[in-house]
């Protein structure tokens, strides 16, 4: 799968929001990262540009934005997402994520960076 996304390399969520998302791993194949979200914080804007699969160590209640400030999602308005839960996210454009609830938010994030 490449990497077709218009966003620039500076919204790459490694650059744009360092605080929140660390390396763990990458190669040609995957890149993994460790997402970190503090209680009644908000990530600045950035994007995922790779499809991937999600690991929930711990969750809370959120609000995703787009660069306009559009909600895209409130977590308050679907079933609560339990810790040890494995989801799948397809790239995602332009974003910033408020953790509006009192835990933090903790996924383990393995982005596909092509077709295997």
């Amino acid at each position: 799968m490449p990497n077709d996304q218009p966003w620039p390399p500076e919204l790459d969520a490694l650059n744009a929001a360092p605080e929140n998302h660390k390396l763990l791993f990458e190669n040609d194949t995957v890149r993994v990262l460790d997402t970190r979200i503090a209680p009644r914080t908000t990530t600045p804007l950035h994007t995922h540009r790779w499809p991937a699969t999600l690991y929930v160590l711990s969750s809370s209640d959120f609000i995703r934005r787009d660069e306009r400030g559009v909600i895209l999602l409130d977590s308050r308005t679907m079933s609560a997402i339990p810790t040890g839960s494995a989801l799948w996210s397809p790239p995602l454009g332009p974003h910033t994520l408020e953790n509006i609830g009192p835990t933090e938010v903790r996924i383990i994030v393995v982005e596909l960076k092509h077709e295997i």
